[in-house]
């Protein structure tokens, strides 16, 4: 199967919005991600254009990024890349997901102290279905709750 897999560095953009579905835990955020560049002319560090993604964390993951993760922190995700295309009201949207295997602070700006996730019986314990891992269930095609894609310019 071709996937586009990715791992980006950014800052969280938005609090996470955690919902119980009937699919499971689900928690969105918005992350936003500055390239930086050392500009050697003017003798320092410029930012480049920031990109936002809509961060999707299924399972325990989206549970554990419920109780772990909040505005303005830097974080590393890894998953897959969504571009969705969309006409509403006339107007044309773009929006680009991130449907998270993976969230954790970035250890290279702060410190983080990790707690084990108590195994929830029922919702496929450690390691089972929806735990974020990979394994359990496919994602669907849309989000189960309104997202605002960012406008074409």
């Amino acid at each position: 199967m071709n996937e586009t897999l990715l791992t980006v560095v950014g800052n969280v953009a938005t609090t996470p919005v955690y919902r119980e579905l009937p699919t499971g835990p689900v928690a969105r955020f918005r992350l936003a991600v500055t390239p930086r560049r050392f500009d050697a002319v003017r003798n320092t560090w410029v930012d480049g254009h920031t990109n936002f993604f809509t961060v999707w964390a299924r399972g325990t993951l989206g549970s554990n990024v419920q109780g772990s993760v909040s505005i303005g922190e830097p974080v590393i995700v890894q998953g897959r890349l969504k571009v969705r295309d969309e006409e509403r009201g006339g107007q044309h949207w773009t929006s680009a997901d991130i449907q998270a295997t993976a969230v954790g602070h970035d250890l290279s700006r702060g410190t983080a102290a990790f707690r084990r996730a108590v195994a929830r019986r029922g919702a496929g314990g450690a390691g089972g279905a929806g735990d974020g891992a990979g394994g359990g269930q496919q994602a669907p095609d849309e989000p189960s709750f309104e997202v605002e894609p960012e406008p074409v310019g």
